[in-house]
């Protein structure tokens, strides 16, 4: 199975991150950006929420007993707690914004897919050593093309995923660079468009990222 979703990601190329959504307004976006061509989402944990491994776990669940077949993942993952609370929910796959030993291997001995965040050389091997299915390059925004180029030339053998700051202005720049996918927040799960229920303005948007994917 984690092969199987592996290889989705690389053939979806971006995953939508959902941050503070739930209920029937999740499944209304993950609805939206399905109709663009957009199938991987990612339900963080609100870590300042006390409540956030109840609130991630049922956003999961009911996303799976929703779209059926889907491959959805959890986010912000810290704690061992929080990945087994998303794997209860049916999680693939689980993202942090760190690089923790101990978060990439029990997670892959729960057989599900690892991406750890990094940012340094140091950081990226690391996680890659420890068993990461692919290293979420982060806050890529902030970083820089001539950084991210610096970094990845030693370690392309690794693959990477851009994550902060990504936006269909820069998508094609930041792919360009040889990341294997994108990690998109705001650009997709808008909060204004949400709010004012501009689900086709979503709809719109993901196929807007799925064409830049298509021809990067």
């Amino acid at each position: 199975m984690a092969q199987e979703i592996q290889k989705l990601i690389e053939q979806q190329k971006v995953i939508a991150i959902c941050r503070k959504v739930y209920g029937a307004e999740l499944s209304a976006f993950v609805s939206a950006i399905e109709r663009g061509g957009i199938q991987l989402v990612e339900v963080t944990f609100d870590q300042q929420d006390p409540h956030c491994v109840q609130k991630t776990s049922e956003a999961l669940q009911m996303l799976n007993e929703t779209f059926s077949g889907r491959a959805f993942g959890a986010g912000t993952v810290l704690t061992r707690d929080q990945v087994k609370a998303a794997y209860d929910a049916g999680a693939k796959y689980i993202i942090s914004p760190n690089t923790d030993i101990e978060i990439i291997r029990y997670t892959k001995d729960l057989g599900m897919v690892s991406i750890p965040g990094a940012m340094t050389p140091s950081e990226i091997i690391t996680a890659h050593h420890a068993g990461a299915d692919f290293v979420k390059l982060f806050p890529c925004g902030s970083l820089g093309a001539a950084y991210i180029k610096e970094v990845m030339a030693p370690i392309n053998h690794i693959k990477m995923m851009a994550v902060g700051g990504i936006n269909m202005e820069n998508l094609a720049a930041f792919m360009s660079l040889g990341f294997t996918g994108v990690g998109i927040g705001s650009s997709l799960c808008n909060r204004k468009l949400l709010s004012e229920n501009r689900f086709n303005q979503i709809e719109e948007n993901a196929r807007r990222i799925r064409e830049i994917l298509s021809n990067n």
